[in-house]
């Protein structure tokens, strides 16, 4: 009788697919071009758009971010001294010619020409807060025409791809991230498509 039970009720069992929000959680970097494209058009559109830049290129968190100093760079040597935080380890990253261009204007346009300790700060000169940040990045998501929700951690996962996704070598990538755990970075390169390319041949 209790089998009977049972075997009722799995027929009447209906598989459901949980879909998130999302398609994914990264952005390719065509994509981050259309985020930075939206940002520009803020009110303080050179702060946002450069605010997103650096976030890519060096993986930064959101509380990383809003934390940078000015003093955090070299720009006599192009590097930038990145501290993370839970626990991640410290890097010195390289500046390229796009970020130093964007930071000299931001450092230009700065209100009234006062040099303020922190890279990305409010009209009054006070930082930019994590949830200020956070709520930036998905209305540029939002003016760029994405159909889903970008959050500020993609940026993060968006660099990660692409460093898997050109062929560096994971341990190099934990290090740039600072992740103290190489399992937080393989999570990258098993999204890389050319893991497989090598593996049928006709």
């Amino acid at each position: 009788m209790e089998n009977t039970h049972v075997e009722q009720c799995a027929s009447r069992a209906v598989n459901v697919t949980v879909r998130s929000g999302r398609p994914r959680e990264y952005l390719t970097e065509r994509e981050i071009d259309r985020l930075i494209e939206a940002a520009k058009a803020n009110r303080w559109g050179h702060r946002d758009a450069t605010a997103i830049l650096l976030a890519y290129r060096h993986g930064l968190r959101a509380s990383e971010l809003v934390a940078l100093r000015w003093d955090d760079i070299d720009f006599r040597t192009s590097k930038l001294h990145v501290r993370r935080a839970k626990g991640g380890t410290a890097s010195v990253h390289p500046l390229r010619a796009k970020e130093l261009r964007a930071l000299r204007r931001l450092l230009r346009e700065m209100l009234e020409g006062q040099r303020a300790t922190y890279l990305f700060v409010s009209e009054r000169m006070a930082p930019l807060s994590v949830a200020g940040y956070q709520r930036m990045v998905a209305r540029a998501g939002q003016a760029a025409g994405f159909g889903f929700l970008v959050h500020s951690h993609m940026l993060r996962h968006s660099t990660g791809y692409k460093l898997a996704n050109d062929g560096h070598d994971t341990r190099a990538i934990q290090d740039y991230l600072g992740h103290r755990s190489i399992a937080s970075t393989v999570r990258y390169t098993a999204l890389a498509p050319d893991r497989f390319k090598h593996f049928w041949r006709d």
